[in-house]
């Protein structure tokens, strides 16, 4: 039983690292919080947390983690086939279909996860916290309620023709 693919397969992407402390008696322990996000820039991605006292083992474990946690992404060309809003926290992020050419107008944080993704033509506006843990998730809340016609067809029980118009 294989639990990951080829390591070749999927891209990382470093989105931010962390120093976090516990105090305990003796005073404070410091350990490496890091937030990664992997994708195979064909529709498939996903975003992981990892802590340890090495920042290089924090950035495995968030490997691993991300890995675990893909979501599939149905793309319409080179963008996704509707606008979309996904909420995490106090993080709002609001994804728009572009026309090709345009390319990924997002910010850090929601780059990262739909470049990785393998969105290539994207307008985002991201509302409310600027933390780039929450905007990953309020950016992956968003896709993972992007629908293709055909899926929406499928749940109404009608044609492809009948829902695009």
């Amino acid at each position: 039983m294989q639990r990951f693919e080829q390591a070749s397969e999927f891209k990382e992407r470093l989105v931010a690292v962390n120093r976090v402390s516990k105090t305990v008696k003796g005073g404070r322990n410091m350990r490496f919080s890091a937030l990664v996000v992997v994708g195979d820039e064909n529709g498939r991605v996903g975003a992981g947390m990892g802590k340890a006292a090495e920042i290089p083992e924090a950035i495995r474990k968030a490997n691993e983690d991300a890995k675990k946690h893909l979501v599939n992404v149905p793309l319409d060309g080179t963008t996704i086939p509707h606008e979309m809003t996904g909420y995490y926290s106090t993080a709002k992020s609001v994804l728009i279909p572009a026309p090709e050419g345009t390319g990924v107008i997002a910010g850090g944080a929601a780059r990262a996860v739909l470049e990785l993704a393998g969105v290539k033509d994207i307008r985002t506006k991201s509302f409310g916290t600027n933390n780039p843990i929450n905007m990953v998730k309020a950016t992956l809340e968003a896709l993972k309620q992007v629908r293709s016609a055909e899926q929406v067809a499928k749940m109404r029980g009608k044609t492809v023709e009948e829902i695009l118009g």
